[in-house]
């Protein structure tokens, strides 16, 4: 049985594959850039409750949707097919845009669900992680309509991978509009892969399937040598470029 390392400002997280059977690999410590930048590159990511310390993972299997086998529904897919129509539309009622948006994005997915009494993006996470999208790596993808923020998820962004962290909706598919034109913008940009990290019925449905920590550990270990996609603030468009805001048309 392994046992839980606890941190201090300067221990370093342990190898992911000293995690317990659950995943939980550690406790304690802050959630500076530097600690979140480490955790990250090991495989890492912290998931705690507001009055509890610190808890770091490390879960096996690990959740990943590869790109190139996202799989929208028939009613999604026809969305963006009407999208594609009039995305170059400075007045088209839906836009998916990037950064323009990321504290807004985090305090919607932070919002309570139905059936839960609380969220594991406290205080303490947004915080952190709003200071880590300031300095470059962490970002929001955002669906709008009629210039209103009704969906959209955000994750962080290291070499050539992407973990996804959470999505909102306030319509339907508002969050899986913004995973579809996050797909095009990472295979463009030859990123193959979303770390998703945990399990769900919801992720599964979309293409994502688990596979062996190992095999997730050396992926990444290679994806972190990769450069980062070029990532900004303006429109999004299903080719997967980046348009400034406001788009003009041709």
């Amino acid at each position: 049985m392994h046992t839980l390392v606890w941190l201090d400002g300067t221990t370093p997280l342990p190898n992911a594959s000293t995690a317990q059977a659950d995943g939980l690999l550690a406790a304690g410590g802050e959630l500076s850039i530097a600690r979140l930048t480490e955790a990250y590159s090991k495989g890492i990511f912290p998931w705690f409750s507001e009055r509890s310390p610190v808890l770091w993972w490390s879960l096996d299997p690990r959740m990943v949707l590869a790109c190139a086998q996202f799989s929208p529904s028939h009613s999604l897919r026809k969305k963006l097919r009407q999208l594609a129509r009039c995305e170059l539309d400075r007045e088209a009622p839906v836009q998916i845009r990037m950064d323009t948006a990321f504290a807004e994005v985090m305090t919607a997915c932070a919002a309570p669900r139905d059936g839960q009494d609380g969220t594991w993006i406290c205080a303490q996470i947004q915080e952190a992680y709003l200071a880590w999208h300031h300095a470059g790596h962490v970002h929001s993808i955002e669906t709008w309509h009629d210039n209103q923020l009704v969906g959209g998820l955000y994750g962080v962004s290291l070499g050539g991978v992407f973990c996804g962290e959470s999505m909102f909706s306030r319509i339907d598919d508002g969050s899986k509009l913004a995973l579809a034109y996050l797909v095009k913008f990472l295979m463009r940009n030859k990123v193959p892969l979303i770390d998703c990290q945990q399990q769900t019925r919801h992720l599964a449905s979309l293409g994502a399937r688990p596979i062996p920590r190992p095999e997730f550990l050396l992926y990444l270990q290679d994806a972190l040598q990769r450069p980062e996609p070029p990532w900004g603030s303006g429109q999004l468009l299903q080719s997967g470029e980046l348009a400034p805001l406001p788009l003009k048309t041709p």
